[in-house]
C-alpha cells in the first residue's frame, strides 16, 4: 500500500475533502475493478462518464475518489479530490504509483500516421541485437526484454503503460520504444511519462472520425513534441510538410531526416529488388531486406535514433542489414507458380498508395497487380472512397471486400469504397463481401509472375463483426489458397 499524498504529487487539485495522509491499495478508472482501499478516477470516456459510477466505487470499498465534479453526498472516511482534468490526473498518479518508471530508462515515443509499428519494432530488434535489454510497447505486442505480452491498443491506458515500464525497471531494461497514437495523446495516456526522445514519421488521412479535422489531428500529434524536456531529442521527417510543425514549440534538441530534401540525416535509394533494396546512408551503402520508399524512411528514422542514443554508426548499419520485415508489413510469399502474394497492414489511403507505388516500381514486365482491400467499420468513413479510388487506379484488378466491419454493414462499407472508383476503372473492380472468398478469387485470377496485394489487416489474426472476433489471418489464407491451386 502507498500513501495517498505521495501519489498525488504534481496533480493540480481544485478542492480536497477528507484526509490525504491515508494508505491506498491501487488505482482504477473502471468502477467494476475497484476493491477495498483503492483509488477511483472518474474519467469521462467516449462512451460513458466515470462520474456516474462514483457511488458504486465507494460501495466497493474505494478510499479515495478523483473527479472533476464533487458528488452531492460525500461519504465519511472517503477522500474526495476535485481536479480540472481526470485524464491528466490519472496519468500523473499512475506514474507516481509505479515510482515514475519512465525516468529510469530511455523511453522513445514514435508518432505519425504510418510506420509507427515498423520503427518501434525494428528499433527494439536492433538494440536487442546490440546486446541491450530493451522494451517495446506497440500495436502488435508488448515486450519486457524477453517476455512477451499481447496488446489490444496502439497506446495502452496509463496504468498499463506504467505497469509495463515498472516491470522493465525490475529486469534492467535500458531502452524502451513506444508507439504513441493520436488517440493516446488526446486522452492523456502519454502524459506523466518522461521521454528521452520522440520521432515523427508522417501525417496523412486517418482518424477523422475521432479528431473531426486534419488540423486537430495534426495538432494532437504535435502535443507529444510540445511536452518534451530540454534533455530529449525531437526527430522528424521533413519530407512531410508537417515535420517542421512538430518542432515549432518543442524544448527538445531538434533533428531532421529526409530522402528528398536537406536534413541532418539523409538517405538515397540506389537499387530496388523484391528481396530488398540498396541504400546510401551517411555516405555508406546498406543492403536492407525491407523494400519501398516508405521503408527507406523507416530505416532512416531507425538509423538516426540509434545514433542519437549513442550507438556507433558502423555498428548500426551492420545491425540494420540483419533486420527482417515486421509481421504484416510487406510480408510476402512466392508460390510454386511464381505468383507473389504480399500482405500489408495498409489501412489508410497514404499507406495503400505507398505499397502500390512500391509494387509497381518493382514490376519488370507484364505482371498484373491484383489488390484485395476493405475498410474497417465504425471508423473514419471519409477515407473509404479515397481507398477505393487508389486501389482501382493503381491495380489491374481490385477486389473490394470486408475488413473488420464491427457494427456496420459490410455491404454498405463496400458501396462507399465503390463511390470513389472512376468510370474508366469500374470494369477492373469486383466486390466480394466474404474476405476468404475474395482472397481465393484473387489467387484464381492470378497467373505466373502476377502480384497479389492483400491490404488492410496485416498482422491481425482475427476478423471482428458485431463484437464477435473469429480467427482470420490474411497471410495464412492467401498462402493456403495459392498452395491449393498446385494440388
Amino acid at each position: 500500500m502507498k500513501l495517498l499524498k505521495d501519489i498525488l504529487y504534481g496533480v493540480s487539485l481544485s478542492a480536497v475533502s477528507g484526509d490525504t495522509n491515508v494508505l491506498v491499495n491501487h488505482i482504477h478508472f473502471d468502477s467494476r475493478a475497484v476493491g477495498m482501499d483503492d483509488i477511483f478516477v472518474a474519467v469521462r470516456g467516449t462512451l460513458t462518464d466515470g462520474h456516474k459510477y462514483i457511488q458504486k466505487a465507494v460501495d466497493s470499498g474505494a478510499k479515495a475518489i478523483i473527479c472533476e465534479e464533487l458528488p452531492e453526498i460525500l461519504v465519511n472516511g472517503v477522500t474526495y479530490l476535485k481536479v480540472p482534468d481526470c485524464n491528466s490526473a490519472l496519468a500523473i498518479v499512475a506514474s507516481n504509483f509505479y515510482g515514475n518508471p519512465s525516468k529510469n530508462l530511455k523511453l522513445v515515443g514514435v508518432t505519425g500516421t504510418n510506420g509507427k509499428t515498423t520503427v518501434t519494432t525494428l528499433l527494439y530488434n536492433l538494440f536487442k541485437k546490440a546486446g541491450y535489454k530493451v522494451g517495446l510497447i506497440s500495436t502488435i505486442k508488448v515486450m519486457v526484454d524477453e517476455m512477451e505480452f499481447p496488446t489490444s491498443h496502439t497506446t495502452p491506458d496509463v496504468l498499463t503503460i506504467n505497469s509495463y515500464l515498472s516491470k522493465m525497471n525490475e529486469v534492467g531494461v535500458e531502452f524502451c520504444f513506444m508507439e504513441v497514437s493520436s488517440h493516446g495523446i488526446h486522452q492523456k495516456r502519454s502524459e506523466g511519462l518522461h521521454f528521452a526522445g520522440a520521432i515523427f514519421t508522417n501525417l496523412s488521412h486517418d482518424h477523422l472520425d475521432y479528431h473531426k479535422t486534419f488540423a486537430e489531428y495534426r495538432d494532437t500529434k504535435k502535443k507529444l513534441f510540445d511536452g518534451l524536456p530540454k534533455t530529449a531529442f525531437a526527430l522528424v521527417n521533413i519530407d512531410d510538410k508537417n515535420g517542421l510543425v512538430m518542432l515549432q514549440n518543442t524544448k527538445a534538441k531538434k533533428y531532421t531526416y529526409a530522402l528528398k530534401t536537406y536534413a541532418d540525416y539523409r538517405a538515397q535509394i540506389l537499387e530496388r529488388q523484391f528481396n530488398g533494396q540498396l541504400l546510401k546512408m551517411d555516405e555508406n551503402e546498406l543492403w536492407s531486406k525491407l523494400i519501398g520508399d516508405f521503408n527507406a524512411y523507416n530505416l532512416l528514422a531507425i538509423y538516426a535514433t540509434a545514433d542519437l542514443l549513442g550507438l556507433e554508426k558502423m555498428e548500426i548499419l551492420r545491425l540494420m542489414s540483419e533486420l527482417e520485415n515486421v509481421d504484416g508489413r510487406f510480408q510476402y510469399y512466392i508460390s510454386k507458380d511464381k505468383i507473389t502474394a504480399i500482405v500489408d497492414y495498409a489501412h489508410t489511403p497514404d499507406a495503400l498508395k505507398n505499397v502500390l507505388v512500391t509494387i509497381n516500381a518493382l514490376r519488370t514486365g507484364n505482371e498484373n497487380v491484383i489488390t484485395v482491400v476493405g475498410c474497417g467499420g465504425d471508423r473514419d468513413k471519409s477515407k473509404r472512397p479515397v481507398m477505393g479510388h487508389i486501389a482501382s487506379e493503381m491495380s489491374n484488378q481490385a477486389i473490394f471486400t470486408s475488413d473488420n466491419p464491427r457494427t456496420e454493414s459490410p455491404a454498405v462499407i463496400i458501396e462507399e469504397m465503390e463511390a470513389g472508383v472512376e468510370p474508366q476503372n469500374a470494369k477492373k473492380v469486383l466486390s466480394i463481401e466474404n474476405r476468404k472468398q475474395a482472397i481465393k478469387t484473387a489467387c484464381k485470377l492470378a497467373l505466373a509472375h502476377d502480384i497479389i496485394l492483400v491490404a488492410g489487416k496485416g498482422h491481425e489474426t482475427y476478423q471482428e463483426t458485431n463484437g464477435v472476433r473469429v480467427d482470420f489471418d490474411d497471410f495464412k489464407e492467401v498462402k493456403e489458397a495459392l498452395e491449393s491451386l498446385n494440388k
